[in-house]
């Protein structure tokens, strides 16, 4: 579990929070198997529940007080006693209590349970053509090769009819139910009637190349047939017959009847190539088309909001019933993610979209999402001193309708990453500096681990058992005394990575223009306080201008920010519509930024560049993003790393002589390689030589350059500042 805090010490009231210009909060990696400085956690079986705090409900941890007969809760301050049995369990030399970050398995009813296992169900659109089917067959075939013996498979597929898959046989069979055309029907049989689920759910072990066979007879749904279904004419006019909204609705019954019997979790893989067109759930793709300036309303703003809560209710099912959704969207046509995406977010699924099936890595991602170690059924709570509180939480995950602060996580991997804002719970804050703030982060989730059976020479299956564990981590942190201390011990990672949920956010809820409004007074704001508060400008005299500090010069923890929000403005996220950006997109990359860990994040936004004098021999370590950095260094090669994107840059006057592309044995192939597999999605690789290849991929990562294409008004890095130390002067007045 990681836990990167925004300020490394806290603010000591309310207004030195205000006047720092910096947000308070903290990201949190909950299944990541080390803490954020490397070191893992301690395991122990719990055999008697671990006491907790009869006020706050905190658990007791290795910073509480502990004596013979009772506990101090060490986040409210509680004494809480304990039973003579609880008192020999969980003495000063228990294990549990021996460290700040465990993992106390949990003994729980059921946890032996050998007849559950993980069941994958491939949920696949045939209202497609035969590139994407074929994607998709070969996508299947590689996530066959990373699922677990034991586990269980469905086939299940869609269009303006839901086909069902027996591959328990040596010839696949499909049982079909007709979607209702009508915008709020359902189907007029359940699944469970049409095909028993044993029937459906077949044993991966002894099924693959059944399986493989019944993905091979998967043929796209003619118009005809769509025509037929939906009562039109196939000639002249568009085609509905796409029934995902029923399907997956009717999909989600099916398989919930079985949860706690057949499996403790379950996973959807929906792959989809256009917007549903047909029955319950379907959306309207005209609004693309519209021209919204005409009527003086912000396209941006009515492209990223749901057109129907059907998506946002399906997803609660699925988290009632422990099964989670993955989206993959292989299509250029607009697909409104902005309405299917809850499906993905709340039941802690993915998202992903490819713009065309020749350059898809959908194999790789399927296969590499397959093979992480997962969290199921999770829960997840922050508890803190009184003094301060949790105000807002963003993350894919479900809040719990009832208990506050409290997220459901249905599937959690080690990259999922979730951010929480902190406010004072009163307005005196801390009240000395001896004050400790606390924060506890408490975990449960569910793993599900294959049991060997000695006993048998030959087993008929592999069998799992459920284990239920409880994820401790529970943190110590000191006041700041002053600016200073707050500013010199800031997390710019972690702060960006908390700026980038709240601008998403706000693009939400406001539209863009105002995501991109926040930003920009958040950076004039904390660059005019900053300059006040350590005295290196005073404001209102005339040598202000010359003294004033915008890059942060003497505090070296927030130098990289200004970089970091003059990349976001010029992100695809930021970017207004009428700059051409297509809205699925913007709204997928909102779905990965909102997933990624802050070291990860800030890669995607501002990408690394460094320099190579030969694949072996690293020259430069880190470039600034310009043309200017290319000719100064002299390197021949350079290397840009932008997290989905990795590229090889070979330079005009590099010598022919050097080796194109780098040897798979070189340093810096084995970065690469090295990079790809520690990549939460499957980056591409691009190797490019000046004056032979297209260099656009290339250059346009260089942003800080003045003549950049697609930056708002073809501002530099330079010119940036310039403009940010103008406006603070403004804001200063």
């Amino acid at each position: 579990m990681a836990v990167r805090l925004a300020l490394g010490r806290c603010p000591g009231n309310p207004e030195m929070q205000e006047a720092s210009g910096l947000p308070w909060g903290a990201t949190l990696t909950p299944f990541a198997a080390e803490d954020e400085t490397g070191r893992p956690s301690l395991r122990v079986k719990c055999a008697a529940p671990l006491p907790r705090c009869d006020s706050c409900w905190g658990y007791m941890n290795f910073l509480c007080e502990v004596d013979q007969s009772a506990w101090s809760c060490v986040l409210c301050g509680e004494r809480n006693f304990l039973s003579r049995d609880a008192a020999d369990r969980f003495g000063r030399d228990a294990k549990e209590l021996r460290s700040s970050f465990v993992d106390l398995e949990l003994e729980e009813e059921g946890s032996q349970d050998l007849n559950l296992r993980p069941v994958y169900v491939a949920a696949v659109d045939l209202s497609a053509s035969e590139e994407f089917l074929d994607l998709v067959k070969n996508s299947l075939l590689a996530a066959l090769e990373a699922i677990r013996a034991g586990s269980l498979f469905g086939l299940v597929t869609y269009s303006h009819k839901i086909g069902l898959y027996d591959v328990q046989g040596a010839v696949p069979v499909v049982k079909h139910v007709v979607i209702p055309a009508d915008m709020d029907g359902k189907i007029v049989v359940d699944l469970e009637d049409v095909m028993p689920l044993k029937a459906f759910l077949a044993p991966v072990e002894t099924n693959k190349e059944n399986i493989a066979a019944a993905l091979e007879t998967l043929r796209p749904t003619s118009s005809w047939e769509r025509a037929t279904a939906a009562g039109q004419s196939a000639e002249g006019v568009p085609i509905g017959g796409r029934g995902f909204g029923v399907a997956m609705d009717a999909l989600l019954s099916y398989l919930g009847t079985e949860h706690g019997s057949t499996y403790a979790f379950a996973r959807i893989f929906s792959f989809i190539s256009g917007a549903p067109d047909y029955g319950a759930g379907q959306l309207d793709t005209k609004r693309y088309g519209e021209q919204y300036a005409s009527k003086g309303e912000d396209a941006d703003k009515i492209l990223l909001a749901e057109q129907t809560p059907f998506y946002r209710e399906l997803a609660a099912t699925a988290v009632q019933v422990g099964i989670c959704v993955d989206i993959f969207a292989i299509t250029n046509e607009y697909t409104d993610l902005a309405s299917l995406k809850f499906l993905s977010v709340e039941s802690g699924g993915s998202l992903f979209l490819y713009s065309n099936t020749e350059e898809s890595t959908l194999p790789q991602d399927l296969y590499r999402m397959l093979s992480r170690p997962c969290a199921y059924s999770g829960v997840l709570r922050i508890r803190t001193s009184p003094e301060f509180k949790t105000v807002h939480s963003y993350g894919h995950f479900f809040s719990d309708p009832q208990y506050e602060n409290v997220q459901h996580i249905i599937c959690c991997d080690p990259h999922a990453t979730y951010a929480y804002d902190f406010d004072f719970g009163n307005s005196s804050g801390f009240q000395r500096f001896t004050d400790t703030p606390i924060i506890q982060v408490a975990f449960q989730y569910t793993t599900l681990e294959p049991v060997s059976e000695e006993h048998e020479s030959t087993p008929k299956r592999q069998k799992y058992t459920t284990k239920r564990w409880l994820r401790l981590r529970t943190l110590r942190m000191e006041i700041a005394r002053n600016h200073k201390e707050l500013y010199e011990r800031a997390d710019a990672e972690a702060i960006f990575c908390i700026l980038t949920h709240k601008t998403i956010r706000a693009s939400l809820e406001d539209g863009v223009k105002e995501g991109r409004l926040l930003l920009q007074d958040w950076l004039i704001i904390l660059v005019a306080q900053y300059n006040e508060l350590l005295k290196l400008a005073q404001f209102g005299q005339p040598t202000t201008a010359v003294r004033l500090d915008v890059s942060f010069s003497k505090c070296p923890s927030l130098q990289v920010l200004p970089r970091l929000a003059f990349a976001f403005l010029r992100n695809p996220v930021l970017r207004p519509h009428e700059e051409g950006v297509h809205p699925d997109y913007r709204v997928y990359l909102q779905f990965l930024f909102s997933a990624l860990e802050p070291s990860s994040l800030v890669r995607v936004v501002y990408p690394l560049l460094s320099s190579y004098t030969s694949p072996d021999k690293q020259a430069y370590p880190r470039h600034s993003l310009s043309r200017a950095a290319l000719i100064t260094s002299g390197s021949p090669i350079f290397f840009l790393d932008a997290y989905t994107l990795l590229i090889v840059y070979y330079a005009s006057t590099a010598d022919p002589a050097l080796s194109f592309p780098p040897p798979h044995k070189s340093a810096l192939r084995e970065l690469i390689n090295k990079l790809k597999q520690e990549r939460s999605v499957t980056p591409k690789l691009y190797m490019i030589r000046a004056g032979f290849d297209n260099v656009e991929p290339f250059e346009r990562h260089l942003i800080e350059e003045q003549d950049v294409n697609g930056a708002p008004t073809g501002t530099g890095f330079v010119s940036f500042l310039d403009e940010i130390a103008r406006s603070v002067l403004e804001h200063m007045k």
